[in-house]
C-alpha cells in the first residue's frame, strides 16, 4: 500500500514542502531514498522503538521510503513523525483519510513522546502558503507556530495523540495565540535602564544619535568607565520592533533553535554579545549543516563586541561585507544559503594594552609603539564602516556619589522614535531603506547636502584628518541624524561639527596624544 504524508525542509530562510512516500510490499528490507542525512537514516530505529512502546509493531515487510523532491538534502530529526505516521497508515493501523490536509513535523523519543524541533515557524508559514488545513507540531513548538494566522496548529504530546487525531477517536483544539496583544504588552519590559548610568552625558548623547539613525558605534576608554554597562542598555532606547521585523527575527531564532519554550513572537530587539574567542563560522554562519551566525541572530538588533582588539583579526575582517550589504551569502560546494543581517554594530575597547592611556587617575605603562600596535589590530577599512567613535573617561566620584538617577531610557527612546518617524516618512518611497545609516550615495546628495559654510568646515576636516570617501559619507549620515533629533529640515554647521567630532579614531595623532 502507498501512503503520502507532508513535512518541510528548511534551508536558510527557504522552506520546501517535502512529500514522504511509503510503500509496503512483501519482504524484510528497509529502503530510504531522497538525500536524508544521518539523523534521517537513524529515524528507523527511533520509530521502531516508539511504535513498540506504544502497542504497535514495526511492520515485517519490504518498506520503501522516498522523500521528494529527492534532490534537496533533508537534515534533522523533524521527519520522525511524518515517517512514523506514513508507516502506520501503509500498514493499515490508522486511517489515512486526513493525511493530505496536514503537514507534520516532530522528533520521536523512544517512548513515543514528541520532542521540539528547529524551524517550526518557517514551516508553519510554508504550510499556510501551500494551502494546508493545519500543522501538527510537538507541544513545545505550538505557540511558536501558532503565530501564523489562517492555519490550524495542533501541539501534540506524543505519537498516540497524533494517531488518535487522525483516527478521530479524540478531539483536539488548535492553539490560539493573540499575537498583537502579547507582542505589544512585552515591548517595553526592559530589565536595564539608562537611569542607572551616572554621568557620561557625552556617551549617552552618542548612543542616542546611534540609536536614532541606526549607526555603528565604537567606545574607547579605560577599564571600569561604563562601556559594557551602557552598551547593554542600548536596546532599551531603540525604537520598538514592527510586526514584520519581529516575524523575520523570530524566524531566524527559530531556525537556529534559540527560541525558548512557549515563546511566540520576539517582541524586543535582539542583543548578541559573543566572546572574543568566536570563530569566523560562528560569527557569520555556515557549518556542515548551515546555521545562522551571530550577525544574523542580531538581525534587527545589536551586535556588541566587547574588547574588540582581543578578537582574531581575520574574524573581524569577515564583518566588512555584511556591514555594507546587510546580508550574508554562505556558499559551499553543495549549497548556498543567504541570511539577513541588518544590525547595529557596537564595539568597545581599551585605548592601550594596559587600558589607562590618557586616564588622568592612572599611569599608563605602554610605549607609543605598543599603543600603535594595539590600535592597528582594528583595520582602517573596519573603522571606516563605524560611523561614531566615542571616547570615554572614567566617571569622577562626584558623579558616582549622586543619589539622583540619570535620564531614564523612556525619555531617550521618545526622542529616538520621533527621529525614526521623520526618517520613515523621508524614505517611504525607497524599498529596504528604513533609517539614515542605510542611505545610498545618491540619497545623501538628496537629503543630507550641507550648506556652504558646513561644506567648508567638512572640507577642512577631510584635509586635516585625511579622511576617506567612506568616512565622508558616514559624517553626512550622522549629521543628518543629528539634524533629525533637532527637528531641523536642513543639515547645519553645528550638526556637521558634532558629526566630525565622532571621527576621533581617524585622527593620525590619536596614539600620540592624551584622550
Amino acid at each position: 500500500m502507498l501512503i503520502k504524508t507532508y513535512c518541510a525542509a528548511v534551508n536558510g530562510l527557504n522552506v520546501t514542502t517535502v512529500t514522504v512516500e511509503v510503500s509496503l510490499t512483501r519482504g524484510v528490507m528497509y529502503h530510504l531514498t531522497g538525500l536524508g542525512d544521518e539523523a534521517v537514516r537513524e529515524s528507523r530505529d527511533r520509530i521502531a522503538a516508539a511504535l513498540q512502546n506504544n502497542g504497535y509493531k514495526f511492520p515485517v515487510a519490504d518498506i520503501t521510503v522516498n522523500m521528494a523532491p529527492a534532490d534537496i538534502r533533508k537534515e534533522g530529526s523533524g521527519y520522525d513523525l511524518p515517517l512514523a505516521i506514513s508507516i502506520l497508515a501503509a500498514n493499515e493501523k490508522m486511517k489515512p483519510d486526513l493525511l493530505e490536509h496536514y503537514m507534520l513535523v516532530g522528533e520521536l523519543g523512544l517512548d513515543g513522546k514528541l520532542q521540539p524541533v528547529k524551524g517550526a515557524l518557517p514551516v508553519a508559514i510554508c504550510a499556510r502558503s501551500e494551502k494546508f488545513k493545519g500543522l501538527i507540531v510537538p507541544k513545545q513548538n505550538e505557540r511558536e507556530a501558532a503565530v501564523v494566522n489562517n492555519l490550524d496548529v495542533y501541539g501534540m504530546e506524543s505519537l498516540l495523540d497524533v494517531i488518535n487525531f487522525f483516527n478521530g477517536t479524540h478531539s483536539y483544539e488548535p492553539c490560539f495565540v493573540d499575537t498583537r496583544k502579547e507582542f505589544y504588552e512585552q515591548q517595553y519590559n526592559f530589565e536595564l535602564d539608562f537611569a542607572d548610568v551616572k554621568g557620561q552625558e557625552n556617551v549617552k548623547r552618542a548612543l542616542e544619535v546611534a540609536a536614532a539613525g541606526g549607526h555603528n558605534l565604537i567606545m574607547v576608554g579605560p577599564p571600569g568607565s561604563g562601556k559594557s554597562m551602557m552598551a547593554k542598555r542600548l536596546p532599551s532606547i531603540l525604537p520598538p520592533l514592527s510586526l514584520s521585523e519581529s516575524l523575520e527575527t523570530t524566524q531566524i531564532q527559530s531556525i537556529a533553535g534559540k527560541l525558548g519554550r512557549g515563546t511566540s513572537l520576539i517582541s524586543q530587539r535582539p542583543f548578541r554579545s559573543p566572546h572574543h574567542t568566536i570563530s569566523q563560522v560562528a560569527l557569520v554562519g555556515g557549518g556542515n549543516n548551515p546555521q545562522p551566525g551571530e550577525i544574523s541572530l542580531a538581525h534587527n538588533g545589536v551586535l556588541f563586541l566587547d574588547e574588540l582588539p582581543e578578537f582574531n583579526k581575520s574574524t573581524l575582517e569577515v564583518l566588512r561585507q555584511p556591514l555594507e550589504d546587510r546580508k550574508i551569502t554562505i556558499s559551499r560546494a553543495k549549497y548556498t544559503v543567504e541570511y539577513p543581517c541588518s544590525f547595529m554594530f557596537v564595539a568597545s575597547m581599551n585605548p592601550c594594552p594596559c587600558g589607562y592611556y590618557g586616564d588622568p587617575t592612572h599611569h599608563c605603562v605602554c610605549t607609543p609603539g605598543q599603543i600603535q600596535r594595539y590600535m592597528n589590530k582594528i583595520s582602517g577599512p573596519l573603522l571606516d564602516r563605524i560611523d561614531i567613535h566615542c571616547e570615554i573617561q572614567a566617571v569622577p566620584f562626584s558623579d558616582l556619589s549622586k543619589m539622583a538617577p540619570g535620564e531614564p531610557s523612556e525619555k531617550i527612546r521618545e526622542r529616538v522614535i520621533k527621529a525614526r518617524q521623520i526618517q520613515e516618512a523621508r524614505f517611504k518611497d525607497f524599498k529596504g531603506i528604513h533609517c539614515n545609516a542605510m542611505m545610498t550615495e545618491r540619497m545623501l546628495h538628496q537629503f543630507a547636502e550641507p550648506d556652504a559654510a558646513s561644506m567648508d568646515m567638512l572640507r577642512m576636516a577631510m584635509e586635516r584628518l585625511k579622511l576617506s570617501a567612506r568616512a565622508y559619507s558616514r559624517i553626512l549620515k550622522v549629521a543628518r541624524t543629528i539634524a533629525d533629533l533637532d527637528g531641523s529640515e536642513q543639515v547645519q554647521s553645528q550638526h556637521i561639527a558634532e558629526a566630525i567630532g565622532y571621527r576621533n579614531l581617524d585622527r593620525g595623532d590619536w596614539a600620540e596624544r592624551g584622550i
